[in-house]
């Protein structure tokens, strides 16, 4: 793993048959408060940036929910890991995540960023 801060970014995808208001309510108002009580003291941003398409139509998108979460460095990453591996802390979390997501198709990922400047607008 790399020196410095890590972001991690998960791809989220709703159960079929939830409605796009009762996700973003029932994320919002539950599934963050698990999440801010599993990252309190690993992490130092948890950020959920709900995806629309923009073509107009209300067609089903592949992903519902980007998820961005930033750990100072990869020895905080692993202990974030390691305790949410705790068999209690791992139920409680699948449990949660089965009423909301669709977990099959959930994909996470460490961010290598680059930036183009870019003359101003």
């Amino acid at each position: 793993m790399t020196e410095g801060p890590i972001t991690l970014v998960t791809l989220l995808k709703r159960r079929p048959g939830m409605s796009w208001d009762d996700f973003v309510a029932d994320y919002e108002t539950r599934h963050r408060q698990i999440g801010e009580e599993v990252l309190a003291g690993f992490a130092t941003r948890y950020e959920r940036r709900y995806l629309r398409p923009v073509t107009g139509g209300s067609e089903a998108a592949e992903v519902d929910v980007l998820l961005e979460i930033d750990f100072p460095d990869a020895a905080r990453l692993a202990a974030f890991q390691a305790a949410v591996a705790v068999p209690e802390v791992r139920a409680r979390i699948v449990a949660d995540e089965e009423r909301l997501f669709d977990r099959s198709l959930i994909r996470s990922f460490t961010v290598s960023s680059y930036r183009s400047a870019l003359p101003p607008a």
